[in-house]
């Protein structure tokens, strides 16, 4: 059973008797269809069941030369709305079933960020890219299976100036390293002795939460799994249609990175509210926009 399905509002699901029914319930609803052909006797397909405004289920198979569909695989989806970032994607079959996961490096982040391709049809129809660094718009979203909701850290207009600043000049030191600048490996060396002279100097008083703001990490063995802390911008409460658990999807700022995040209010630890912040493991996904007649290659 996936584990991120409690976070799209089936935390109830006991049992692989309730999983196929829950899969049977996608195939008979599922409100999108689409097709690859991958060979002349064998078509990818994939089914999406909405049960909120922009999340649901969708199930992965094969059509065989007699129009028999098998189940491959399952995941539970949150539809990003607006385009996160654009930039050149490295694209990567999974081994164990007939998915994709895409890696770009955004210097806001501080580390290659590697997502669960929700749109693999695309892909399928496409050859896939191997040195291509054509810049495409990319829609993340991520699913959680617990939260917590942090209070902000008060700061002055002027001290929120400072670190947009130095965020901007961080990335650009970041860019310039890995094109093999050394001034500026060694100007990045000097300012990460500084911060942790810093933070081990005001940890003694604070909280480590105020002192760190967000944070954007790799989380346990799965390469798309992070540890996220970032800002409210905005919240949507939604009901899952056959469930009737409430979902909240929330909008986050991390380090300068917007995305959203689908979580079951069960498994949220306080009342989330623009300005406050957001706390948890997250699954990432996202949906590459290629562009119109043009081959990902």
């Amino acid at each position: 059973m996936h584990s991120f399905l409690k976070a799209v509002g089936f935390s109830n699901l006991e049992g692989r008797t309730e999983e196929e029914k829950l899969m049977n319930l996608v195939i008979e609803n599922a409100s999108e269809r689409q097709v690859a052909k991958l060979t002349d006797k064998r078509s990818a397909v994939e089914m999406y069941m909405e049960v909120a405004e922009g999340v649901g289920i969708v199930i992965c198979g094969e059509y065989d030369e007699r129009g028999n569909f098998h189940t491959e695989h399952y995941f539970p989806i949150l539809k990003g709305q607006n385009s996160s970032m654009t930039e050149a994607v490295y694209v990567n079959k999974r081994v164990d079933t007939n998915a994709f996961t895409g890696m770009c490096d955004d210097y806001r982040v501080g580390v290659s960020l590697i997502f669960y391709v929700q749109n693999r049809i695309d892909l399928l129809n496409r050859p896939i890219p191997r040195r291509d660094r054509t810049k495409y718009p990319i829609s993340l979203t991520a699913l959680s299976g617990e939260g917590k909701i942090l209070l902000p850290v008060q700061k002055t207009k002027v001290e929120t100036e400072r670190v947009k600043a130095d965020l901007k000049n961080r990335s650009s030191l970041i860019a310039e390293a890995k094109k093999g600048n050394q001034e500026a490996m060694e100007s990045l060396t000097l300012d990460d002795i500084d911060q942790y002279a810093l933070v081990s100097k005001r940890i003694r008083t604070e909280d480590i939460y105020s002192i760190v703001e967000t944070t954007f990490i790799p989380y346990g063995s799965e390469s798309d799994n992070y540890t996220v802390l970032g800002y409210i911008t905005d919240v949507r409460e939604c009901v899952n249609s056959y469930t009737k658990e409430k979902l909240y999807i929330l909008s986050l700022l991390c380090n300068e990175l917007s995305f959203e995040v689908c979580i079951n209010q069960k498994n949220l630890l306080g009342t989330p509210a623009p300005g406050r912040r957001f706390r948890g493991n997250v699954w990432m996904q996202g949906r590459i926009e290629l562009l119109a007649g043009e081959a990902f290659q």
